[in-house]
């Protein structure tokens, strides 16, 4: 089956568009994952190669989290030579979860057991079960709020988003 015809695949991209991420289609050579490359504030996909359709919501993440000055860079030789660091990194996790909750899809449809070092199963139990390690990080990102400070402004709390792009 063609995955630009994917159900879940067209809710994510219509989706991340809606959002302000921008999707291209593009042949792509060999990249860290098969199918997918990000550039200035967009995801490139080559849908001949994508395997897991899920990483293209944990890329978006990637994107959300960065700061609009580093976003423009993302795919340019100018880009920190350490980014993703580790705090984007999960920043990125939780909010692809987030996303993944907006969207009514499955947990492992991002967390796939063909990536995360072979931790899919440990994020997706914390995840589902409350433990949102770095929602403090996605809060002083301004992106969410914790059950406490949501508690105290009258708004959803965690897996909800106040927000999903970083200012």
């Amino acid at each position: 089956m063609d995955l630009k015809e994917n159900d879940e695949v067209k809710k994510v991209v219509f989706f991340l568009k809606e959002i302000g991420i921008d999707i291209f289609e593009k042949e792509l050579g060999d990249t860290f994952l098969p199918g997918l490359d990000l550039g200035p504030g967009c995801i490139y996909i080559d849908y001949n190669k994508l395997l897991y359709p899920g990483d293209i919501l944990h890329e978006a993440g990637h994107l959300a989290v960065t700061t609009p000055a580093e976003r423009k860079l993302i795919g340019t030789a100018e880009i920190s030579q350490d980014w993703p660091n580790q705090g984007d990194e999960i920043a990125a996790l939780l909010w692809s979860y987030a996303a993944l909750h907006h969207l009514q899809l499955s947990p492992d449809f991002v967390f796939h057991p063909y990536g995360y070092k072979g931790n899919s199963e440990w994020f997706i139990s914390n995840f589902t079960s409350g433990n949102y390690m770095g929602l403090p990080l996605l809060e002083w990102m301004g992106l969410c709020l914790g059950n406490e400070k949501a508690e105290k402004e009258q708004k959803m709390p965690f897996p909800a988003m106040q927000k999903w792009i970083r200012d």
